[in-house]
């Protein structure tokens, strides 16, 4: 569960300006009624617009091969692109991610224990208006599936108005008003968009799937500051707001069921202390939040559970070496859980920990692989479960998860990339609750392989 200076942008520095496309062409889609439907599209600015519309369509109603043919179209008239510039101030950027996951046992964004799941799309439009070099307004919309529960999200990802107050050569402090992405860890900031992230499956270790609602963006307000000198760049975020998460996810992570009442986060507060050197060949960062859950029970008991308050305090150290052709990472994150009722009937005070080592190597501007070992422990003194099983009775793989990763990505442009990962696991503990509801069912040992294609401008 993990909550987390956002990258509103997709970084500039990977999209570049695209070759000249021709000025009439047809793209063919299947909807889901395997129904052709043929667009023509009559210059390079409405190709792109009206692409992502395809794209949003063939989403919304699930229309797997549409997404599928819409990518591999962006690919073909595509081969570098940039963001769209309405004007010399506005600015659009766009993503697409189609994935595929096969599991051996237990289910994993849909039925991927069932011949596998394509029940995995991410696709993002984001804007930004500079109206003065120190005031900028952004957002972005996200459209998603991701197994039962989320068959087709749409969301305001993230709105904000960020406003410089200060900027010197040396110094830089300013303001981000709105609905901010949480800044946590190494990855959580641009953690929706392919490109940016080392894998498909991020390390669940950190950036838990079961609780991404909570951890994405908050509603609130953000201050920054940064410092930079010769001996590196030193910066701080600071944030209060309101976390998203009133949903059944958050009710599952921290109440294991469904109840009648209401799960509502409240006035919650995050930081990050991060520091740069050498252009980000080194990197270092302390990360930290306190994360406000209520429960309001809908009925009395015994027909429902008493009013709870769950405080999260999530701590993450995290340090990444970075060259041309090699990059090494790890974070390690201490969570603590403190629950309790009005009248002290119930409290709970639970401390775990996880971690994750990863090695990235660029064999070439197209080819990279990587390797990675992952570890999750919900309460570090039971890290096996072995206790939770005595007095719950329920299975004691629920209380941890190891994962080996090994994965491949090939940069088939600087615009479109496709990636396979196996994962071996042992242990449930990050499994999304709502596509495996029955723990009993769940197996301790299991296995993932998962498949990618990605676009973005």
């Amino acid at each position: 569960m993990t909550l987390l200076k956002p990258s509103l942008m997709i970084k500039e520095n990977l999209v570049r300006s695209p070759p000249m496309l021709p000025r009439r062409v047809f793209v063919f889609i299947f909807n889901k009624y395997q129904e052709i439907s043929k667009i023509k599209l009559s210059s390079q600015l409405g190709c792109r617009i009206e692409n992502l519309c395809l794209v949003t369509i063939s989403i919304i109603f699930n229309g797997l091969m549409g997404s599928l043919l819409c990518t591999i179209v962006f690919a073909m008239f595509s081969r570098e692109a940039q963001a769209i510039e309405l004007t010399d101030n506005i600015r659009l950027h766009g993503f697409l991610t189609q994935g595929y996951f096969l599991t051996s046992d237990n289910k994993l964004f849909g039925a991927s224990d069932k011949g596998g799941s394509f029940d995995f799309t991410e696709a993002g439009l984001n804007a930004s208006w500079t109206p003065d070099p120190n005031l900028r307004l952004a957002g972005q919309v996200l459209l998603r599936r991701a197994g039962t529960g989320h068959e087709h999200d749409v969301e305001l990802d993230f709105g904000l108005i960020d406003y410089t107050a200060f900027s010197t050569p040396d110094f830089l402090f300013g303001v981000r008003l709105g609905r901010f992405k949480n800044p946590l860890g190494l990855y959580n900031d641009t953690r929706d968009v392919l490109v940016t992230r080392p894998t498909i499956l991020l390390p669940q270790s950190i950036y838990l799937e079961r609780t991404r609602d909570l951890s994405l963006s908050a509603d609130g307000g953000l201050l920054y500051g940064e410092h930079r000198s010769e001996l590196g760049t030193l910066s701080l975020e600071m944030g209060a707001g309101v976390p998203r998460g009133n949903n059944l996810d958050t009710e599952l992570a921290y109440l294991g069921g469904d109840y009648p009442g209401e799960t509502q986060p409240k006035l919650s507060y995050i930081g990050r202390l991060a520091y740069e050197r050498e252009g980000g060949k080194y990197r270092a960062a302390i990360s930290a939040a306190r994360v406000d859950v209520r429960y309001e029970p809908r009925f009395i008991q015994p027909d429902d559970l008493p009013s709870l308050k769950d405080i999260f305090i999530p701590v993450i150290f995290s340090m990444q070496y970075n060259t041309d052709q090699f990059s090494l990472s790890a974070e390690y994150a201490i969570r603590r859980i403190q629950e309790s009722s009005p009248d002290n009937s119930f409290a709970l005070d639970v401390t775990g920990n996880s971690y994750y080592l990863q090695a990235l190597y660029r064999f070439n501007e197209k080819w990279q692989a990587i390797l990675r070992y992952d570890a999750l422990y919900n309460n570090r003194n039971d890290k096996h479960g072995k206790n939770y099983h005595a007095l719950t009775g329920r299975p004691a793989h629920t209380q941890f998860a190891t994962d080996w990763t090994f994965g491949l990505r090939y940069n088939i442009t600087s615009s479109f990339l496709v990636a396979a990962e196996y994962h071996y696991v042992n242990g449930t503990a990050w499994l999304p609750r709502q596509d495996n509801l029955d723990p009993n069912e769940m197996e301790q040992r299991w296995h993932i392989f998962a498949l990618a294609a990605s676009f973005h401008f």
